[in-house]
């Protein structure tokens, strides 16, 4: 069966080759521990894109005509297998000046990416930001090193890092998060604390990968997550910190993870697609080229 393409997107604008935005799906699903169905996550984040407007009003513009083609999905079962084929089709799509948009599934899947995205760059060019509700630093969850709550750990290995949004963690990886380089979810949403953006921005460097769980969001927005957090940020203060960031660095790919979709209730779905179209609206209308 033919892939699916994110907005119904027809060709040519969906044509591989032209393409300036490639999104690879991760169905993966291994170390969830709570509510199940993050592996389900990619497709109904497609089959809602097929239901938005791609125009966006605010820049009066269509991005989506700089082409955005949906490519077949990493079908690896384990999370060893899965990071490596994630890792080797991302540094592909870097290496071809496409911008990818790694849609998982769970966080892990964004470990590949981050690894990918520190191959491309050199170590002082790259900065990970991280917008989860979770620190995600443990060393090993569940007998693994490849569990979503170790994403970070990887990610420091490789790139400076910035966490943000952040409101949940173990008292052992608060020991382990540097000075200066978290900025929890109760500053942000303060809405008279502005200093923390200027703190923010200033630790980016020229390049920067986003991954994005979405469980960030408060659950009010998106309860479809497996490992929900109240105080979390409201749909125009996560635009923000993107729109900030894509006017200091060069967004240089996302990751978007942790949909785990009600069958009741389709509406976040429709925020992950919109999401989506926003990030690429920014990257290709007011970014950094």
């Amino acid at each position: 069966m033919r892939q699916k393409q994110f907005g119904a997107i027809p060709e040519p604008f969906s044509a591989p080759e032209s393409a300036k935005t490639v999104i690879l799906p991760v169905p993966f699903e291994g170390s969830n521990s709570l509510f199940k169905g993050s592996d389900k996550g990619p497709e109904a984040i497609i089959e809602a894109s097929a239901g938005i407007d791609l125009y966006d009003i605010l820049t009066d513009s269509e991005p989506w005509k700089t082409g955005i083609h949906t490519s077949e999905p990493v079908k690896e079962r384990t999370a060893e297998k899965m990071n490596k084929e994630v890792a080797a089709r991302t540094l592909q799509l870097l290496k071809k000046k496409k911008f990818p948009v790694i849609l998982g599934g769970e966080q892990a899947v964004a470990i590949g990416a981050i690894k990918a995205a520190a191959d491309f760059f050199k170590e002082k060019d790259l900065t990970i930001v991280q917008l989860d509700a979770h620190s995600a630093l443990q060393k090993e969850y569940g007998g693994s090193n490849l569990n979503h709550f170790c994403l970070m750990t990887h990610a420091n290995q490789l790139a400076q890092v910035i966490h943000a949004g952040t409101r949940s963690m173990s008292a052992a990886e608060r020991e382990l998060i540097p000075s200066g380089r978290i900025f929890y979810a109760d500053n942000i949403m303060d809405g008279g604390n502005k200093t923390w953006m200027y703190d923010f921005l200033n630790k980016l460097t020229r390049n920067v990968f986003i991954t994005i769980d979405l469980d960030v969001l408060d659950p009010a927005l998106m309860p479809a997550v497996a490992t929900p957090v109240p105080g979390g940020l409201q749909w125009e203060a996560l635009l923000d910190i993107l729109g900030k960031i894509n006017e200091k660095a060069v967004i240089a790919g996302v990751c978007i993870c942790g949909l785990t979709p009600i069958k009741y209730n389709k509406a976040p779905n429709f925020v992950a697609a919109q999401l989506i179209n926003k990030i690429i609206t920014m990257k290709f209308t007011s970014g950094i080229k």
